[in-house]
């Protein structure tokens, strides 16, 4: 499977699977069967209140450690340093494993600079701890003001697909060395419906799970689907078996529009 390179340290898969809202014995379950089948990116938060069940898939799995490429967040509201360290260091203990291969600020919090964030995982970099540091849900305007720290920023995962194609961001990104990671690549179902989607995908035989995701492996964005469905864990894995041609990537890539499907009330999106 082809990879995104963070930097000298690690590269990570283009494909993973995310495990937003999959809890308790369903994670479990769907991690250990993504694995399975050949998933080697595996996606998580602190937030999202799964790690363990992460973590014990991932030591049952049979799959060796460095095999796999491990990415958690620290929630928003943890951004002093002295609580960065401490939900690290819980994120370790909960995924049974003494390091990441990325961490990320999982969202921009402005009540905390974001100097002292940064500096803070840059240690956690330096010691060994992580292989590679990013943020998400971050804005152009996000980016600018972290990139000022002179932090090495690996990568940004957002919520993108068709229908929030993030274009003048992808830009930013690419002229910054800074990768994509995309969040609700099926926007959260609905994009499956997309005529353009369901054309593409009755022309070359695929499901419109695989086109969308497909969309996102062209312009090398990184995809993140999730689901506790085998199936469509399967299904959705074997988008890296072909490629979309450039007249598909061009009709999905003017769909556009600004339609999210996760904006809480502590996003600053408009900011």
């Amino acid at each position: 499977m082809k990879s995104l390179v963070l930097n000298a340290e690690t590269s990570m898969p283009i494909l993973g699977f995310g495990t937003w809202q999959l809890s308790g014995e369903i994670c479990h379950g769907a991690v250990k069967k993504a694995l399975e089948i050949g998933y080697r990116h595996i996606d998580t938060a602190e937030m999202y209140a799964n790690e363990e069940e992460v973590g014990r898939a991932i030591s049952e799995s049979g799959v060796q450690r460095g095999d796999i490429f491990l990415t958690s967040k620290v929630w928003h509201a943890n951004l002093r340093r002295d609580d960065l360290f401490d939900s690290f260091e819980e994120s370790l203990k909960k995924l049974k494993t003494d390091y990441l291969d990325l961490y990320l600020i999982h969202w921009p919090n402005r009540e905390i600079p974001v100097s002292e964030t940064l500096s803070a995982m840059k240690e956690l970099k330096d010691r060994g701890r992580i292989k590679a540091l990013g943020v998400a849900n971050f804005t152009i305007g996000h980016l600018e003001e972290a990139l000022k720290t002179g932090v090495e920023i690996t990568n940004n995962q957002v919520e993108l697909h068709p229908t929030l194609n993030q274009k003048e961001l992808k830009e930013f990104c690419d002229k910054n060395a800074i990768t994509m990671t995309a969040y609700s690549p099926l926007g959260r179902g609905a994009e499956l419906k997309n005529p353009a989607v369901l054309e593409i995908a009755q022309k070359r035989g695929r499901s419109p799970a695989q086109v969308l995701i497909n969309w996102l492996l062209g312009q090398n964005i990184a995809a993140i689907p999730r689901s506790k469905d085998p199936g469509h864990i399967e299904d959705n894995f074997k988008a890296v078996e072909w490629g979309l041609n450039e007249e598909d990537m061009a009709k999905l890539g003017k769909i556009g529009g600004k339609e999210r499907v996760v904006n809480p009330p502590h996003a600053e999106f408009d900011e």
